[in-house]
């Protein structure tokens, strides 16, 4: 089994659940160096999607791959080496070398702006926004193409996450109150509950091609997660609540913020209970009880300013 972008958020965590698989025998890929390791079943290697020449013979061997890699954020031309291009030459090795099972690791960025009410991937169409959304979405059509499979989680938390949470806490403590009550209701995910899922999909044993969300199957109430980041990280409470128009007026010049401002004030919740259902794989954690494992991290990051930037995993 090869899994890309192996030291990233997402990927590193798919590594390790991947480790726990019976047998498995995994390749690790990735653009730093792995850890020294002893286990025999277990070998790191050296690959840049940008360097599609590079990929030659990465896929020798390899019965499943689990594709994490990606880069978010950064101009599109770059974007567009890394994701499709990347991509595409991935699945060329692949092929070449007789892969089984391809599971690409998307996001559901790439259905643009909501309104979405248990929204099952077969009646959403695609409409990416940005560059990064824009070029994970091309890569999605040619792994689909290729009779792919391809998991679009919503939010993912959990430690080493430098964009969801970061951004919800600066989107706190900008605005200093909640905003039309925080009604809306999001899909949220575990980072090492979309792991299991990941490696669930790789290995079962019926055909898992096609488009899956991952996302915990309960969606969770905008006012409830800020409750949660007031209370787990220790952020000052908000000051009564304001309507969408002030707070899109204090958060004036910042579009960061304004796209999180944006999502959080209307409904992003999928349908998500068919992949556990079908897997047998349980769905793990609620988003509080997540939050609350992973607050020393967060705490300690949060600490020294961490927001979300352009990368690559």
């Amino acid at each position: 089994m090869l899994v890309t972008g192996s030291t990233g958020f997402i990927g590193g965590r798919v590594a390790a659940a991947a480790r726990m698989l019976p047998g498995a025998r995994l390749v690790l890929a990735g653009r730093s160096t792995g850890p020294d390791e002893s286990d025999p079943a277990v070998r790191y290697v050296h690959a840049d999607l940008a360097d599609p020449a590079g990929l030659h013979g990465l896929c020798e061997g390899v019965d499943t791959v689990l594709h994490c890699a990606a880069q978010v954020g950064g101009a599109e031309h770059s974007a567009r080496a890394v994701n499709e291009e990347g991509t595409r030459a991935l699945l060329a090795e692949a092929e070449r070398a007789g892969v089984r099972r391809f599971v690409q690791v998307s996001t559901a960025s790439v259905y643009g702006r909501g309104i979405f009410r248990n929204a099952g991937p077969e009646h959403l169409p695609v409409a990416p926004l940005s560059p990064t959304s824009r070029t994970r979405a091309a890569a999605e059509r040619l792994v689909l193409a290729a009779g792919g499979t391809v998991l679009r989680p919503h939010l993912v938390i959990g430690a080493g996450d430098r964009w969801v949470v970061p951004g919800l806490v600066r989107l706190h403590r900008r605005l200093a109150a909640s905003v039309d009550g925080w009604q809306a209701r999001m899909s949220v995910v575990d980072v090492d509950d979309l792991a299991r899922a990941a490696t669930a999909v790789a290995v079962a044993p019926r055909d898992t091609s096609g488009v899956w969300h991952p996302n915990h199957p309960e969606p969770v109430g905008c006012a409830r997660i800020f409750d949660a980041l007031v209370r787990l990280l220790g952020l000052p409470a908000g000051a009564g609540d304001i309507e969408a128009g002030e707070a899109r007026r204090r958060l004036a010049g910042d579009p960061v913020l304004l796209h999180h401002l944006a999502m959080l004030t209307t409904d992003h919740w999928f349908d998500s209970s068919r992949l556990w259902r079908e897997t047998g794989c349980p769905a793990g954690s609620r988003f509080e009880e997540s939050l609350a494992r992973h607050a020393p991290w967060y705490r300690e990051h949060l600490g020294t300013g961490v927001r979300g930037r352009p990368g690559r995993t």
